[in-house]
Protein backbone atom coordinates (compact mmCIF):
# COMPACT_ATOMS: atom_id res chain seq x y z
CA UNK A 1 0.00 0.00 0.00
CA UNK A 2 1.26 3.28 -1.46
CA UNK A 3 2.04 6.06 1.78
CA UNK A 4 -0.08 8.86 2.14
CA UNK A 5 1.80 12.23 1.01
CA UNK A 6 2.17 14.38 4.07
CA UNK A 7 1.22 17.49 1.91
CA UNK A 8 -0.27 18.90 -1.05
CA UNK A 9 3.35 19.88 -1.97
CA UNK A 10 4.43 16.52 -2.82
CA UNK A 11 1.13 15.13 -4.44
CA UNK A 12 1.64 18.14 -6.98
CA UNK A 13 5.54 17.29 -7.60
CA UNK A 14 4.52 13.26 -8.37
CA UNK A 15 1.90 14.29 -10.53
CA UNK A 16 4.23 16.44 -12.53
CA UNK A 17 6.78 13.54 -12.65
CA UNK A 18 3.85 11.37 -13.66
CA UNK A 19 2.56 13.79 -16.42
CA UNK A 20 6.48 14.19 -17.82
CA UNK A 21 7.61 10.86 -18.32
CA UNK A 22 3.68 9.80 -19.79
CA UNK A 23 4.64 12.52 -22.49
CA UNK A 24 8.06 11.40 -23.74
CA UNK A 25 6.71 7.79 -23.98
CA UNK A 26 4.21 9.21 -26.18
CA UNK A 27 5.96 11.79 -28.12
CA UNK A 28 7.62 11.07 -31.26
CA UNK A 29 11.16 10.84 -31.08
CA UNK A 30 12.71 12.90 -33.55
CA UNK A 31 16.19 12.46 -34.93
CA UNK A 32 18.34 14.92 -37.42
CA UNK A 33 19.81 12.56 -40.49
CA UNK A 34 22.07 13.87 -42.64
CA UNK A 35 21.30 12.75 -46.51
CA UNK A 36 23.23 13.34 -49.80
CA UNK A 37 22.66 12.26 -53.35
CA UNK A 38 24.89 10.22 -55.87
CA UNK A 39 25.85 12.83 -58.45
CA UNK A 40 27.92 10.04 -60.58
CA UNK A 41 28.92 6.52 -60.02
CA UNK A 42 32.14 4.38 -61.88
CA UNK A 43 34.14 1.27 -61.20
CA UNK A 44 34.18 1.01 -57.27
CA UNK A 45 33.64 5.11 -56.86
CA UNK A 46 30.72 7.08 -56.22
CA UNK A 47 31.02 10.58 -55.87
CA UNK A 48 27.72 12.10 -53.59
CA UNK A 49 26.92 15.81 -52.74
CA UNK A 50 25.12 16.93 -49.44
CA UNK A 51 26.72 15.18 -46.86
CA UNK A 52 28.49 18.20 -45.69
CA UNK A 53 29.36 17.08 -42.20
CA UNK A 54 30.58 13.77 -43.43
CA UNK A 55 34.23 12.98 -41.55
CA UNK A 56 37.14 11.34 -43.65
CA UNK A 57 37.03 7.19 -43.35
CA UNK A 58 33.09 7.40 -42.14
CA UNK A 59 30.97 4.48 -43.59
CA UNK A 60 28.02 5.64 -45.47
CA UNK A 61 25.28 3.80 -46.58
CA UNK A 62 23.72 3.29 -49.87
CA UNK A 63 20.45 1.53 -51.32
CA UNK A 64 20.58 -2.06 -51.22
CA UNK A 65 22.67 -2.14 -47.84
CA UNK A 66 25.31 -1.27 -49.81
CA UNK A 67 28.06 0.25 -47.71
CA UNK A 68 30.96 2.88 -48.53
CA UNK A 69 34.00 4.95 -47.38
CA UNK A 70 34.28 8.48 -47.57
CA UNK A 71 37.99 9.26 -48.80
CA UNK A 72 37.71 12.24 -50.87
CA UNK A 73 36.04 14.82 -48.17
CA UNK A 74 35.86 18.14 -50.47
CA UNK A 75 33.53 21.53 -50.12
CA UNK A 76 31.25 20.61 -52.82
CA UNK A 77 31.24 16.96 -52.73
CA UNK A 78 33.03 13.63 -51.59
CA UNK A 79 34.64 10.87 -53.28
CA UNK A 80 33.33 7.36 -51.98
CA UNK A 81 35.24 4.34 -51.86
CA UNK A 82 32.84 1.36 -52.63
CA UNK A 83 32.87 -1.97 -50.55
CA UNK A 84 29.90 -3.84 -52.36
CA UNK A 85 29.04 -3.99 -56.31
CA UNK A 86 28.88 -0.54 -57.94
CA UNK A 87 26.49 -2.17 -60.16
CA UNK A 88 23.25 -1.95 -57.66
CA UNK A 89 24.12 2.08 -57.17
CA UNK A 90 22.68 4.70 -60.17
CA UNK A 91 23.36 8.71 -60.10
CA UNK A 92 20.39 10.14 -57.90
CA UNK A 93 20.17 7.29 -55.22
CA UNK A 94 19.91 8.75 -51.51
CA UNK A 95 23.23 8.40 -49.52
CA UNK A 96 22.48 8.45 -45.63
CA UNK A 97 25.40 8.71 -43.24
CA UNK A 98 26.12 6.26 -40.30
CA UNK A 99 28.44 8.21 -37.73
CA UNK A 100 30.99 5.68 -37.50
CA UNK A 101 34.05 4.54 -39.25
CA UNK A 102 34.64 1.02 -40.15
CA UNK A 103 34.98 -1.73 -37.83
CA UNK A 104 34.25 -5.53 -37.49
CA UNK A 105 33.37 -8.18 -34.70
CA UNK A 106 36.20 -9.58 -33.07
CA UNK A 107 36.34 -12.84 -30.45
CA UNK A 108 37.93 -16.12 -29.82
CA UNK A 109 35.28 -17.58 -32.27
CA UNK A 110 36.95 -16.29 -35.39
CA UNK A 111 39.73 -19.21 -35.00
CA UNK A 112 39.27 -21.49 -37.64
CA UNK A 113 37.35 -19.29 -40.09
CA UNK A 114 37.24 -17.87 -43.34
CA UNK A 115 35.97 -14.64 -43.50
CA UNK A 116 35.75 -11.37 -45.13
CA UNK A 117 37.76 -7.87 -43.79
CA UNK A 118 33.85 -6.83 -42.97
CA UNK A 119 33.17 -10.06 -41.08
CA UNK A 120 31.12 -11.34 -43.33
CA UNK A 121 31.85 -15.29 -43.13
CA UNK A 122 33.10 -17.12 -46.57
CA UNK A 123 33.22 -20.38 -45.16
CA UNK A 124 29.24 -21.63 -45.41
CA UNK A 125 29.36 -21.36 -41.13
CA UNK A 126 26.92 -19.19 -38.67
CA UNK A 127 27.75 -15.60 -39.01
CA UNK A 128 30.44 -13.72 -36.21
CA UNK A 129 28.44 -12.72 -33.97
CA UNK A 130 30.46 -10.59 -30.93
CA UNK A 131 29.85 -7.60 -28.20
CA UNK A 132 33.57 -6.28 -29.05
CA UNK A 133 34.13 -4.23 -32.50
CA UNK A 134 37.92 -2.95 -33.12
CA UNK A 135 37.92 -0.42 -35.83
CA UNK A 136 40.27 -1.43 -39.20
CA UNK A 137 42.01 2.00 -38.86
CA UNK A 138 43.87 1.92 -34.86
CA UNK A 139 46.93 4.17 -34.50
CA UNK A 140 50.06 1.92 -33.52
CA UNK A 141 51.30 1.02 -30.31
CA UNK A 142 53.49 3.89 -28.80
CA UNK A 143 57.27 3.52 -28.48
CA UNK A 144 57.03 3.32 -24.41
CA UNK A 145 54.71 0.38 -24.66
CA UNK A 146 57.08 -1.71 -27.05
CA UNK A 147 59.43 -4.47 -24.83
CA UNK A 148 62.73 -5.36 -27.43
CA UNK A 149 62.07 -8.03 -29.87
CA UNK A 150 64.28 -11.09 -28.65
CA UNK A 151 62.07 -14.08 -28.84
CA UNK A 152 62.70 -16.18 -31.67
CA UNK A 153 59.44 -17.09 -34.08
CA UNK A 154 60.80 -20.48 -34.94
CA UNK A 155 59.79 -21.23 -38.77
CA UNK A 156 60.89 -24.61 -39.10
CA UNK A 157 62.91 -23.74 -42.02
CA UNK A 158 66.81 -24.39 -41.70
CA UNK A 159 67.93 -21.44 -43.90
CA UNK A 160 65.52 -19.07 -42.49
CA UNK A 161 66.14 -20.04 -38.50
CA UNK A 162 69.97 -20.39 -39.20
CA UNK A 163 70.64 -17.51 -41.53
CA UNK A 164 68.10 -15.11 -41.12
CA UNK A 165 66.09 -15.49 -37.52
CA UNK A 166 62.87 -13.59 -37.11
CA UNK A 167 61.93 -12.48 -33.67
CA UNK A 168 58.34 -12.37 -32.01
CA UNK A 169 57.67 -9.08 -32.96
CA UNK A 170 59.70 -8.20 -36.23
CA UNK A 171 58.57 -7.41 -39.30
CA UNK A 172 60.26 -9.64 -41.55
CA UNK A 173 59.77 -8.74 -45.84
CA UNK A 174 59.64 -11.78 -48.08
CA UNK A 175 59.76 -10.81 -51.46
CA UNK A 176 60.51 -12.29 -55.02
CA UNK A 177 59.66 -12.97 -58.83
CA UNK A 178 55.98 -15.02 -59.34
CA UNK A 179 55.82 -18.39 -58.50
CA UNK A 180 59.26 -18.89 -56.46
CA UNK A 181 57.67 -20.24 -53.06
CA UNK A 182 56.68 -16.66 -51.55
CA UNK A 183 53.39 -18.30 -50.18
CA UNK A 184 54.96 -21.39 -48.95
CA UNK A 185 57.48 -20.10 -46.86
CA UNK A 186 54.94 -17.99 -45.08
CA UNK A 187 52.43 -21.58 -44.92
CA UNK A 188 55.59 -23.77 -43.74
CA UNK A 189 55.87 -20.67 -40.47
CA UNK A 190 52.01 -21.07 -39.97
CA UNK A 191 52.67 -24.70 -39.80
CA UNK A 192 55.50 -25.19 -37.44
CA UNK A 193 53.70 -22.54 -34.80
CA UNK A 194 50.98 -25.69 -33.42
CA UNK A 195 53.83 -26.86 -30.96
CA UNK A 196 54.77 -22.72 -29.89
CA UNK A 197 51.54 -21.40 -28.77
CA UNK A 198 51.57 -18.85 -31.53
CA UNK A 199 48.00 -17.77 -33.28
CA UNK A 200 47.97 -17.19 -37.21
CA UNK A 201 45.93 -14.67 -39.39
CA UNK A 202 46.56 -15.22 -43.10
CA UNK A 203 45.25 -12.45 -44.69
CA UNK A 204 44.91 -12.91 -48.74
CA UNK A 205 44.83 -9.48 -50.99
CA UNK A 206 42.99 -9.75 -54.40
CA UNK A 207 44.16 -13.50 -54.54
CA UNK A 208 42.55 -16.14 -56.93
CA UNK A 209 39.81 -18.25 -55.26
CA UNK A 210 41.55 -21.56 -56.48
CA UNK A 211 44.25 -20.21 -54.55
CA UNK A 212 42.95 -19.42 -51.32
CA UNK A 213 40.98 -22.43 -51.53
CA UNK A 214 44.30 -24.41 -51.65
CA UNK A 215 45.53 -22.65 -48.92
CA UNK A 216 42.74 -23.42 -46.75
CA UNK A 217 42.70 -26.89 -47.68
CA UNK A 218 46.50 -27.08 -46.69
CA UNK A 219 45.67 -25.71 -42.86
CA UNK A 220 42.61 -27.83 -42.25
CA UNK A 221 44.81 -31.32 -43.52
CA UNK A 222 47.43 -30.33 -41.51
CA UNK A 223 45.16 -29.39 -38.40
CA UNK A 224 46.81 -25.49 -38.56
CA UNK A 225 43.39 -24.04 -38.66
CA UNK A 226 42.49 -24.82 -35.07
CA UNK A 227 44.67 -21.56 -34.31
CA UNK A 228 44.58 -19.92 -37.49
CA UNK A 229 42.26 -16.70 -38.92
CA UNK A 230 41.66 -16.64 -42.64
CA UNK A 231 40.63 -13.35 -44.04
CA UNK A 232 40.14 -12.93 -48.16
CA UNK A 233 39.36 -10.74 -50.49
CA UNK A 234 39.46 -12.60 -54.25
CA UNK A 235 40.79 -10.93 -57.43
CA UNK A 236 37.50 -10.20 -58.64
CA UNK A 237 35.98 -8.61 -55.56
CA UNK A 238 35.78 -4.31 -55.64
CA UNK A 239 38.94 -2.41 -54.91
CA UNK A 240 37.44 -0.46 -51.77
CA UNK A 241 37.43 -4.20 -49.73
CA UNK A 242 40.89 -5.19 -51.44
CA UNK A 243 42.45 -1.65 -50.03
CA UNK A 244 40.83 -2.56 -46.65
CA UNK A 245 41.94 -5.83 -46.01
CA UNK A 246 45.26 -5.72 -44.62
CA UNK A 247 44.02 -3.52 -41.82
CA UNK A 248 40.80 -5.44 -41.06
CA UNK A 249 42.94 -8.42 -40.82
CA UNK A 250 45.36 -6.58 -38.88
CA UNK A 251 43.03 -5.44 -36.14
CA UNK A 252 42.11 -8.93 -35.05
CA UNK A 253 45.66 -10.22 -34.49
CA UNK A 254 45.78 -6.84 -32.21
CA UNK A 255 42.57 -8.13 -30.14
CA UNK A 256 44.80 -11.80 -29.54
CA UNK A 257 47.95 -9.13 -29.17
CA UNK A 258 46.27 -7.17 -26.71
CA UNK A 259 45.33 -10.22 -24.92
CA UNK A 260 48.65 -11.35 -23.94
CA UNK A 261 48.49 -13.72 -27.09
CA UNK A 262 51.95 -14.20 -29.69
CA UNK A 263 50.75 -13.72 -33.09
CA UNK A 264 51.83 -13.83 -36.57
CA UNK A 265 50.39 -12.20 -39.69
CA UNK A 266 51.02 -12.90 -42.92
CA UNK A 267 49.84 -10.60 -45.80
CA UNK A 268 49.56 -12.29 -49.33
CA UNK A 269 50.41 -9.80 -50.91
CA UNK A 270 51.15 -6.08 -50.68
CA UNK A 271 51.90 -5.72 -54.28
CA UNK A 272 48.00 -6.39 -54.78
CA UNK A 273 47.27 -4.02 -52.27
CA UNK A 274 49.25 -0.77 -53.53
CA UNK A 275 47.36 -1.53 -56.96
CA UNK A 276 44.54 -1.66 -56.05
CA UNK A 277 44.80 1.95 -53.61
CA UNK A 278 46.72 3.27 -56.93
CA UNK A 279 43.21 1.98 -58.72
CA UNK A 280 40.94 4.04 -56.26
CA UNK A 281 43.84 7.13 -56.18
CA UNK A 282 43.40 7.52 -59.90
CA UNK A 283 39.69 7.12 -60.05
CA UNK A 284 39.59 9.78 -57.75
CA UNK A 285 41.39 12.04 -59.61
CA UNK A 286 44.09 11.72 -57.09
CA UNK A 287 47.29 12.97 -58.89
CA UNK A 288 49.67 10.19 -59.39
CA UNK A 289 53.54 9.81 -58.82
CA UNK A 290 56.32 7.16 -59.67
CA UNK A 291 54.89 4.53 -61.52
CA UNK A 292 51.28 6.43 -61.12
CA UNK A 293 51.22 5.78 -57.50
CA UNK A 294 49.78 8.64 -54.98
CA UNK A 295 52.05 10.27 -53.27
CA UNK A 296 50.61 8.69 -49.76
CA UNK A 297 51.26 4.90 -50.98
CA UNK A 298 54.32 5.08 -48.65
CA UNK A 299 52.32 5.99 -45.39
CA UNK A 300 49.47 3.53 -45.73
CA UNK A 301 51.66 0.63 -45.70
CA UNK A 302 53.80 2.00 -42.90
CA UNK A 303 50.78 2.97 -40.43
CA UNK A 304 49.85 -1.00 -41.12
CA UNK A 305 53.35 -2.37 -40.46
CA UNK A 306 54.08 -0.14 -37.66
CA UNK A 307 51.14 -1.96 -35.70
CA UNK A 308 53.34 -4.59 -35.14
CA UNK A 309 55.31 -5.42 -32.31
CA UNK A 310 56.14 -7.01 -28.87
CA UNK A 311 54.44 -5.19 -26.15
CA UNK A 312 55.34 -4.69 -22.15
CA UNK A 313 54.42 -7.57 -19.75
CA UNK A 314 52.58 -3.98 -18.27
CA UNK A 315 50.71 -3.58 -21.67
CA UNK A 316 49.74 -7.45 -21.89
CA UNK A 317 53.12 -8.77 -23.02
CA UNK A 318 51.72 -10.00 -26.31
CA UNK A 319 53.23 -9.67 -29.83
CA UNK A 320 52.22 -9.38 -33.50
CA UNK A 321 55.06 -10.43 -36.15
CA UNK A 322 54.26 -9.55 -39.65
CA UNK A 323 55.50 -11.29 -42.63
CA UNK A 324 54.23 -9.19 -45.57
CA UNK A 325 55.08 -10.41 -48.80
CA UNK A 326 55.80 -8.52 -52.15
CA UNK A 327 56.27 -9.84 -55.95
CA UNK A 328 59.09 -8.43 -57.68
CA UNK A 329 59.48 -8.05 -61.41
CA UNK A 330 62.18 -9.50 -63.22
CA UNK A 331 64.42 -9.73 -59.75
CA UNK A 332 63.71 -5.65 -59.55
CA UNK A 333 64.52 -5.22 -55.85
CA UNK A 334 64.81 -1.61 -56.24
CA UNK A 335 61.33 -1.01 -57.89
CA UNK A 336 59.18 2.03 -56.06
CA UNK A 337 56.56 -0.69 -53.71
CA UNK A 338 59.82 -3.22 -52.90
CA UNK A 339 62.37 -0.53 -51.97
CA UNK A 340 59.15 1.03 -49.64
CA UNK A 341 58.67 -1.52 -48.07
CA UNK A 342 62.28 -2.90 -47.69
CA UNK A 343 62.39 0.82 -45.86
CA UNK A 344 59.43 -0.11 -43.31
CA UNK A 345 60.60 -3.51 -42.73
CA UNK A 346 63.52 -5.09 -40.40
CA UNK A 347 64.69 -7.50 -43.01
CA UNK A 348 63.87 -9.25 -45.99
CA UNK A 349 64.10 -12.76 -47.53
CA UNK A 350 64.55 -12.81 -51.23
CA UNK A 351 63.43 -15.37 -52.83
CA UNK A 352 65.68 -16.63 -56.35
CA UNK A 353 64.27 -17.04 -59.31
CA UNK A 354 67.42 -18.71 -60.90
CA UNK A 355 67.89 -20.89 -57.51
CA UNK A 356 64.15 -22.05 -58.02
CA UNK A 357 65.12 -23.32 -61.63
CA UNK A 358 68.32 -25.03 -60.16
CA UNK A 359 65.65 -26.87 -57.85
CA UNK A 360 67.44 -25.65 -54.16
CA UNK A 361 64.20 -25.41 -52.41
CA UNK A 362 63.31 -23.47 -50.77
CA UNK A 363 65.07 -20.67 -52.96
CA UNK A 364 66.60 -18.30 -50.55
CA UNK A 365 69.21 -16.26 -51.59
CA UNK A 366 71.51 -15.77 -48.36
CA UNK A 367 73.28 -13.38 -49.66
CA UNK A 368 70.74 -10.72 -50.68
CA UNK A 369 68.55 -11.89 -47.87
CA UNK A 370 68.97 -9.96 -43.79
CA UNK A 371 67.51 -10.17 -40.35
CA UNK A 372 68.18 -6.73 -39.14
CA UNK A 373 67.53 -8.32 -35.35
CA UNK A 374 69.55 -11.04 -35.82
CA UNK A 375 71.35 -13.52 -33.12
CA UNK A 376 69.30 -11.04 -30.91
CA UNK A 377 66.12 -12.68 -31.61
CA UNK A 378 68.02 -16.10 -31.95
CA UNK A 379 68.13 -18.97 -29.29
CA UNK A 380 71.77 -19.39 -27.93
CA UNK A 381 72.19 -22.54 -28.93
CA UNK A 382 72.12 -21.05 -32.46
CA UNK A 383 74.06 -17.88 -32.31
CA UNK A 384 77.35 -19.87 -31.67
CA UNK A 385 76.30 -22.64 -34.74
CA UNK A 386 74.96 -19.86 -37.31
CA UNK A 387 78.41 -17.53 -37.26
CA UNK A 388 80.04 -20.33 -38.81
CA UNK A 389 77.81 -21.80 -41.60
CA UNK A 390 77.61 -18.63 -42.61
CA UNK A 391 80.87 -17.38 -43.42
CA UNK A 392 81.41 -21.46 -44.71
CA UNK A 393 78.51 -20.79 -47.10
CA UNK A 394 79.42 -17.39 -48.49
CA UNK A 395 83.43 -18.96 -49.23
CA UNK A 396 81.56 -21.33 -51.25
CA UNK A 397 79.64 -19.46 -52.77
CA UNK A 398 82.25 -16.83 -54.42
CA UNK A 399 84.48 -19.89 -55.26
CA UNK A 400 81.76 -21.87 -57.10
CA UNK A 401 81.93 -18.88 -59.54
CA UNK A 402 85.86 -19.39 -60.10
CA UNK A 403 84.86 -23.47 -60.93
CA UNK A 404 82.80 -22.61 -64.26
CA UNK A 405 85.75 -21.23 -66.05
CA UNK A 406 87.44 -24.62 -65.68
CA UNK A 407 90.16 -23.47 -63.57
CA UNK A 408 92.07 -25.77 -61.45
CA UNK A 409 91.89 -24.98 -57.89
CA UNK A 410 94.06 -26.61 -54.95
CA UNK A 411 92.68 -29.08 -52.65
CA UNK A 412 91.92 -26.93 -49.94
CA UNK A 413 90.05 -24.85 -52.35
CA UNK A 414 88.10 -28.23 -53.36
CA UNK A 415 87.59 -28.89 -49.77
CA UNK A 416 85.83 -25.86 -48.99
CA UNK A 417 83.83 -26.29 -52.02
CA UNK A 418 82.75 -29.88 -51.19
CA UNK A 419 81.86 -28.33 -47.73
CA UNK A 420 79.60 -25.58 -49.23
CA UNK A 421 77.97 -28.21 -51.44
CA UNK A 422 76.93 -30.29 -48.67
CA UNK A 423 75.73 -27.08 -47.22
CA UNK A 424 73.65 -26.57 -49.64
CA UNK A 425 72.37 -29.86 -49.95
CA UNK A 426 70.88 -29.97 -46.25
CA UNK A 427 69.48 -26.49 -46.44
CA UNK A 428 66.94 -27.54 -49.05
CA UNK A 429 63.85 -28.93 -47.73
CA UNK A 430 60.26 -30.18 -48.84
CA UNK A 431 57.24 -27.55 -48.40
CA UNK A 432 54.88 -28.14 -45.44
CA UNK A 433 57.57 -30.55 -43.32
CA UNK A 434 58.84 -27.73 -41.15
CA UNK A 435 62.03 -28.99 -38.65
CA UNK A 436 62.02 -28.58 -35.14
CA UNK A 437 64.94 -27.02 -33.36
CA UNK A 438 66.52 -29.82 -32.17
CA UNK A 439 66.76 -31.30 -35.19
CA UNK A 440 67.74 -28.34 -36.71
CA UNK A 441 70.86 -27.77 -33.83
CA UNK A 442 71.77 -31.35 -34.58
CA UNK A 443 71.80 -31.26 -38.32
CA UNK A 444 74.16 -27.53 -38.11
CA UNK A 445 76.62 -29.28 -35.45
CA UNK A 446 77.09 -32.30 -37.23
CA UNK A 447 77.39 -29.79 -40.39
CA UNK A 448 80.30 -27.59 -38.60
CA UNK A 449 81.92 -30.87 -37.61
CA UNK A 450 81.98 -32.18 -41.13
CA UNK A 451 80.09 -34.76 -40.43
CA UNK A 452 78.67 -34.97 -43.38
CA UNK A 453 81.78 -34.33 -45.77
CA UNK A 454 82.43 -38.22 -46.47
CA UNK A 455 78.66 -38.31 -47.26
CA UNK A 456 78.35 -39.20 -50.47
CA UNK A 457 75.56 -35.96 -52.12
CA UNK A 458 73.53 -38.48 -53.30
CA UNK A 459 72.79 -40.22 -50.18
CA UNK A 460 72.13 -36.57 -48.09
CA UNK A 461 68.88 -36.89 -47.52
CA UNK A 462 69.20 -40.34 -46.27
CA UNK A 463 71.85 -38.90 -43.70
CA UNK A 464 69.40 -36.06 -42.68
CA UNK A 465 66.98 -38.53 -42.24
CA UNK A 466 68.75 -41.22 -40.09
CA UNK A 467 70.21 -37.78 -37.99
CA UNK A 468 66.59 -36.57 -37.45
CA UNK A 469 65.25 -40.21 -36.47
CA UNK A 470 68.27 -40.49 -33.70
CA UNK A 471 67.20 -36.80 -32.46
CA UNK A 472 63.43 -38.53 -31.65
CA UNK A 473 65.07 -41.71 -30.08
CA UNK A 474 67.83 -39.37 -27.59
CA UNK A 475 66.94 -39.40 -23.95
CA UNK A 476 64.98 -36.35 -21.59
CA UNK A 477 68.32 -35.26 -20.26
CA UNK A 478 69.61 -34.78 -23.97
CA UNK A 479 66.25 -32.74 -25.26
CA UNK A 480 66.82 -30.46 -22.06
CA UNK A 481 69.42 -28.52 -23.57
CA UNK A 482 67.47 -26.97 -25.56
CA UNK A 483 64.66 -25.28 -23.18
CA UNK A 484 66.69 -23.05 -21.83
CA UNK A 485 68.13 -20.08 -23.91
CA UNK A 486 71.65 -20.89 -22.66
CA UNK A 487 74.89 -21.72 -25.03
CA UNK A 488 75.94 -25.15 -25.54
CA UNK A 489 78.88 -25.98 -23.25
CA UNK A 490 81.30 -28.08 -25.15
CA UNK A 491 80.24 -31.15 -23.04
CA UNK A 492 76.70 -30.88 -24.67
CA UNK A 493 78.47 -30.30 -28.36
CA UNK A 494 80.26 -33.59 -27.61
CA UNK A 495 77.34 -35.64 -26.88
CA UNK A 496 75.20 -33.97 -29.99
CA UNK A 497 78.18 -34.96 -32.30
CA UNK A 498 78.38 -38.32 -30.35
CA UNK A 499 74.99 -39.03 -31.70
CA UNK A 500 75.79 -37.67 -34.67
CA UNK A 501 78.56 -39.48 -35.73
CA UNK A 502 76.74 -43.04 -34.93
CA UNK A 503 73.85 -42.35 -37.11
CA UNK A 504 75.85 -41.09 -39.83
CA UNK A 505 78.58 -43.73 -39.71
CA UNK A 506 76.69 -46.07 -42.24
CA UNK A 507 76.52 -43.34 -45.08
CA UNK A 508 80.11 -42.31 -44.76
CA UNK A 509 82.77 -43.50 -47.21
CA UNK A 510 86.52 -43.80 -46.50
CA UNK A 511 89.01 -42.52 -48.83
Amino acid sequence: MNKVPKNLEDVFENAFTEIKELRELITPKLTLQEVGTITTVSTGIVNVSGLHSVGFEEVVKFPNDVFGIAFNVDEEEIGVVLLDEYSLLHAGDKVERTGRVMDLPVDEKLLGRVIDPVGRPLDDKEPIISSKRLPIERPSPPIMARSPVNMPLQTGIKVIDTLIPIGRGQRELIMGDRQTGKTTIAIDTILNQRDYNVLCVYCAIGQRASVVARVVATLQEKGAMDYTVVVVTEGNDPPGLTYITPYAATSIAEYFMEAGRDVLIVYDDLTNHARAYRELSLLLRRPPGREAYPGDIFYIHSRLLERSTHLLKEFGGGSLTALPIIETEAQNISAYIPTNLISITDGQIYLSPSLFELGILPAVDVGKSVSRVGGKAQHAAYRGIAGDLKLAYSQFEELETFTRFGARLEENTLKIIDHGKRIRALLKQPEFSPVSMPEQIFILLALNAKLFDNVPLDRMTDAERSLREAVQAVSAEVHKLFDTNEELSDKDREIILEIAQKALAIFQHTS
